[in-house]
């Protein structure tokens, strides 16, 4: 039985249960209670010594990062649709992995951080500056593509869609990016699709 733990504000976490969904897969959620400190627990840190969530286990595979989880699901239970083996068409979706965990993660996930969770570390500055840059590459990179990468759902759109859906969490305000928005509505029709927190 494959268990995701999960916490129901994480975009990382809902990526990983998106996908989950989206694949048809059976999995059973337990809740790691952030607040009470539940992720630095010896027990938990077993099977993340990292102390973060998503973990995903599928029997006795632990996986951790919602990036490798994603390509881990995609790989075992997907097919060549969500993660190609081929290098050209791999290195494209890799490319979008790395801007969810870059740019993205650097943006409006960081400026949700701070409006949500009041992280006063992060410069929001800074991240309402990066926010807008990335959603204006993702923009432009749009309006002429339906999809990330390959012209078709792919991993890459699941990496990415959480933390720019919920940008107005982080007061950044999706209006200006008409592309953007429609990529959004296209990911909330695929079928087996989930919401979140935030996310209708």
């Amino acid at each position: 039985m494959i268990k995701l733990y999960n916490h129901e504000i994480s975009g990382n976490c809902y990526k990983v249960q998106l996908m989950l969904s989206l694949l048809g897969l059976e999995y059973e959620l337990v809740r790691v209670d952030l607040m009470k400190g539940e992720h630095r627990t010896p027990e938990f840190l077993q099977i993340n010594p990292f102390g973060q969530i998503p973990v995903l286990t599928d029997g006795d595979i632990a996986l951790q990062d919602a990036q490798a989880i994603l390509v881990y699901l995609a790989r075992r239970y997907g097919n060549e649709d969500w993660l190609p083996l081929d290098a050209e068409p791999m290195s494209r979706i890799m490319r979008w992995l790395s801007t969810a965990t870059g740019e993205i993660r650097q943006g409006p996930e960081s400026a949700r951080l701070y409006h949500l969770l009041q992280v006063q570390s992060i410069n929001i500055e800074t991240a309402t500056k990066k926010s807008e840059n990335i959603l204006k590459i993702l923009d432009q990179h749009l309006a002429e593509n339906n999809w990330l990468a390959l012209g078709r759902p792919t991993i890459a759109d699941i990496a990415c869609f959480p933390y720019v859906v919920l940008a107005p969490d982080g007061k950044i305000s999706l209006y200006p990016y008409t592309n953007v928005r429609a990529w959004i509505e296209r990911i909330k029709n695929l079928p087996g699709f989930v919401g979140m927190v935030g996310i209708k």
